[in-house]
């Protein structure tokens, strides 16, 4: 089968998502009989490219590290912007035609990387997204959208990099309901409050955590708790049901009292984190929030430090259930989209045995 693909974003998840395609290309044949070529890249300061027969993945990514426009590749061909390059996808004759968003969140509306899966779910493209915004801001309507024109609309990376929250409960929990949930959702927050607890300062800490390419690219976005917050939402509106945006949850980031919280804290046997939490109100509401929460030191979501993250969620009929990744990187959030490709490969092949 076919597979054609359009990047639309390619910092430093959509660049190792490129790379990471490259370096599984051979299983995705042998496994799941998938030949997946990059067709297309657009980014918001380096221009756009567009090559029929697939761009040249490490030409490509010389281009943007060294600040040259991708237009420069191949110019005749060079698309104006990012939506001529998902309307051209969408004229594509092959098997599965996916564009693969990861642009940077935006905080106040979830745009432009809403309006971008509108258009690839009008144009006929699946959509796989590492951005936030999508399920934080518009789920159901975007659900309903892809539902209708028959494409997939997936994001497992928004959340956790590569741990399969939304894959383990759509695909292994039927008829389970989710009550709530809690985790620390956040590494570059986790990251610092370890560093805190062990006498570090908060700006080298933050400072790791943008030279590893985990931090966003605003750092604030971290710092002030809005990455845990559009997390939040998005978990709730997937897995409750709900219609929060991120400026529902009820948000409290660090602040320039953590270090001290954290060591007073570690001193008395027990932990800070910042913890993302959702609960369904006696009346149906689902009311979301963020803060830096003192947990027992026997807490599993204490025992969590540096880039670890772990989710516990709530069920009817299975009680709790908690998944944990104890470390986190580029790689994890660009498998993250490669599972999603997979996914959308399988439900392609469903598909054609139907028919």
């Amino acid at each position: 089968m076919r597979g054609e693909l359009v990047l639309v974003g390619f910092g430093n998840v959509g660049r190792r998502f490129a790379t990471l395609l490259d370096e599984r290309r051979e299983r995705l044949l042998s496994d799941f009989d998938l030949d997946a070529r990059i067709v297309g890249v657009s980014t918001g300061r380096h221009g756009a490219t567009w090559a029929p027969g697939g761009i040249d993945v490490q030409r490509a990514i010389a281009a943007v590290e060294q600040g040259h426009s991708l237009a420069a590749l191949d110019p005749a061909r060079a698309p104006a912007d990012s939506f001529e390059l998902i309307g051209r996808l969408g004229t594509s004759t092959a098997d599965i035609r996916v564009v693969i968003e990861t642009t940077v969140l935006d905080i106040k509306e979830g745009r432009p990387a809403i309006d971008h899966v509108r258009a690839a779910i009008a144009a006929g493209c699946h959509v796989a997204t590492a951005n936030k915004g999508p399920a934080a801001f518009a789920y159901a309507e975007l659900r309903e959208a892809a539902d209708r024109a028959g494409v997939s609309f997936l994001f497992e990376g928004a959340v956790m990099d590569g741990i399969p929250i939304f894959n383990m409960v759509r695909e292994t929990m039927p008829v389970v309901a989710v009550l709530g949930f809690r985790g620390v959702v956040n590494a570059t927050t986790n990251h610092i409050l370890s560093a805190l607890e062990d006498g570090d300062e908060f700006a080298p800490a933050l400072a790791r955590m943008q030279q590893l390419g985990i931090a966003e690219a605003d750092p604030s976005l971290d710092v002030d708790g809005w990455d845990a917050a559009a997390k939040a939402a998005a978990l709730a509106n997937v897995l409750m049901d709900a219609r929060l945006t991120p400026h529902d949850v009820d948000r409290t980031g660090l602040d320039s009292g953590s270090a001290g919280d954290a060591r007073r804290a570690a001193a008395s046997g027990r932990r800070l984190r910042l913890v993302a939490s959702a609960t369904r109100t006696p009346d149906g509401r689902v009311e979301a929030r963020v803060a830096p929460t003192e947990l027992p030191g026997a807490d599993l979501l204490a025992g969590l430090r540096g880039q670890a993250n772990a989710l516990v969620l709530a069920t009817d009929l299975l009680g709790e259930i908690a998944i944990c990744q104890l470390d986190g990187s580029l790689t994890q959030t660009a498998y993250a989209l490669l599972s999603d490709l997979v996914t959308i490969r399988r439900r392609a092949g469903r598909e054609a045995r139907v028919r």
